[in-house]
């Protein structure tokens, strides 16, 4: 009797579980279901004029960001771990704070510091005596600038996983690499990095997939890109259809770069064999090399945080008079409700979903939870298409209906309202949450759940009563993640947002547009602020998760 319960509850699990994912697939169904759509020659209008530039520009954004990720990221991540010299200590933690700096803001940011009526140019021309036009200077708003700055605030992916791949490596092939005369260089570029090569494939593959996804750094820019594309299209041609299918188009490239991330893991076949962690040989550096080790990772902390977080603080102490404290309070409260309950319910689910696959570890369970591990690769704006016409389309049918029934009119009961809001987050960021709860699981031995079983317990008790309280920190870190997420998204919320309702992305979008850079720093700087401490608490625990593994300390 007892088993057939138990298969009963599985059978109620999977189909729970499979409700949820076609739900949260619904937006991907609907981008790629209007490739059939009918345009009404809007399609064919873009596919002669502008796809061109879209898929271009959206190349080269993503070799000229691919590259420069690379080189600021493995570099540091490398001599924090593997050597000593003034700062390593700070550094390791530091080097993650760009990641709370959202591209749009450190591009407003940058524009405000480096344009022509900036106070970089203004000090130029004024000692001298030159006037606008007889001095060259380079132009940040361009398709340069943008690739600096989405460079600027996404190299600590690569950082974060390469440096965890470097931390777990064995030392073992390292010590053979060097009795067999291998230089420090070589047991890098030999041993170390090909050990790491799947970490840094799917870090670059998320780089590149937040590349096509930013909106906010490429619209201020003037970069014809696929984001402001679909956004362009939907608000100023009013096609919805040949939004969607510009949204199809992106999406191939999004599943073109997993297929290639899941390509180059698979393909990998890089392992040590020793369980043994020993302490890691760090390097004392000295001379030349201490200091371009000092130059080379704390130019990345200076420009991709420093300076527009210095920056920011300095605009928002200049216009806090001007600030509208009421309005203001308005948007915080906004933009916390949003993030609180986004990363309440999205917690909920990847508990459910993360503990169910644990307790059936079957195939297709794992099939449908990477099918929902999906939605972090689909920019905000393909997101927000696909919520959009689905609900719209459902809240038209039923309000015909109505009123043809009954003569009622039921208005939009999902479009335009914070559910619909809501459940475009869950869609993009449910994995962030379920990635991090599904590593704590991961490190709780099977042995628990058989001990708790034998004492009696229910598959709920155990979770309740031995894995939420071993796992408090992954939860910790899976909730701040989406809280953060949610704070800096800027393309789902511009176009799903009910009427007359702001956030603080939204506000600090719409005063850089009207170019209002200082006024926007207030708003920008309380995004920056509420990120920090997930950064700082993610790069620690990356820091504890090698056996034997010592911060850097000071250098005698």
């Amino acid at each position: 009797m007892s088993s057939l319960r138990t298969r009963l509850s599985g059978r109620w699990l999977t189909l729970a579980i499979l409700a949820l994912c076609i739900l949260l697939s619904v937006p991907t169904i609907t981008v790629f279901s209007s490739i059939f759509g009918n345009s009404e020659g809007v399609w064919s209008h873009l596919a002669s004029t502008v796809l061109g530039d879209y898929i271009s520009q959206s190349a080269m954004l993503m070799v000229g960001v691919g590259l420069a990720v690379l080189v600021l990221g493995i570099g540091p991540a490398w001599l924090v771990t593997m050597t000593r010299f003034p700062g390593s200590r700070h550094l390791e933690w530091a080097l993650v704070l760009p990641l709370a700096m959202p591209a749009y803001i450190i591009a407003y940011t940058y524009t405000g510091m480096l344009d022509v009526g900036g106070p970089l140019q203004s000090w130029i021309r004024a000692s001298f005596g030159l006037r606008y036009g007889d001095y060259w200077f380079p132009q940040i708003r361009s398709i340069g600038g943008a690739i600096t700055m989405l460079s600027l605030v996404l190299y600590p992916y690569v950082y974060l996983l390469t440096r965890t791949a470097f931390i777990e490596q064995s030392v073992c092939v390292l010590e053979v690499s060097r009795t067999l005369g291998a230089s420090p260089f070589k047991a890098f570029s030999r041993v170390a990095l090909p050990l790491a090569r799947p970490a840094i494939m799917a870090a670059l593959s998320l780089v590149l997939m937040e590349t096509l996804a930013d909106y906010g750094t490429v619209q201020y820019f003037g970069v014809s890109a696929f984001t402001t594309g679909i956004y362009r299209t939907w608000f100023g041609l009013g096609s919805p259809i040949a939004a969607a299918q510009l949204a199809a188009v992106l999406m191939v490239f999004i599943l073109g770069l997993v297929l290639a991330e899941h390509w180059s893991r698979s393909k990998a076949r890089y392992h040590h064999t020793s369980n043994k962690y020993s302490r890691l040989p760090r390097i004392e550096l000295h001379g030349w090399k201490r200091a371009g080790a000092m130059i080379y990772c704390f130019l990345p902390v200076v420009f991709g945080f420093l300076i527009p977080f210095i920056q920011l603080s300095i605009w928002a102490m200049d216009t806090w008079e001007l600030l509208d404290r009421s309005n203001f309070l308005g948007l915080f409260a906004n933009s916390l409700k949003l993030a609180t309950i986004t990363a309440v319910i999205a917690l909920f689910l990847s508990l459910f979903i993360t503990y169910s696959k644990r307790l059936r570890p079957g195939v297709f369970l794992r099939g449908i939870v990477r099918v929902l591990g999906l939605g972090y690769a689909i920019p905000g704006t393909v997101v927000a298409v696909g919520v959009l016409i689905p609900f719209a389309w459902f809240d038209n049918t039923l309000d015909a209906w109505m009123r043809e029934r009954f003569d009622i009119s039921t208005g939009l009961l999902f479009s335009g309202t914070l559910m619909a809001v809501v459940f475009a987050y869950l869609v993009r960021f449910l994995p962030v949450s379920m990635n991090t709860l599904d590593a704590g699981l991961g490190k709780i031995k099977p042995t628990m759940d058989d001990v708790g079983r034998s004492l009696g317990l229910r598959p709920l008790q155990i979770l309740r009563r031995v894995h939420i309280p071993v796992m408090k920190g992954s939860l910790l870190t899976a909730s701040l993640l989406v809280f953060v997420d949610v704070l800096k998204e800027l393309p789902a919320t511009l176009i799903l947002r009910p009427f007359n309702f702001n956030t603080l992305a939204i506000r600090t979008y719409e005063l850089a547009n009207q170019e209002r850079l200082a006024e926007a720093s207030s708003t920008a700087l309380m995004i920056v602020l509420a990120g920090i401490i997930p950064v700082i608490i993610l790069s620690q625990t990356i820091s504890k998760s090698r056996p034997g593994y010592e911060p850097s300390t000071r250098t005698q």
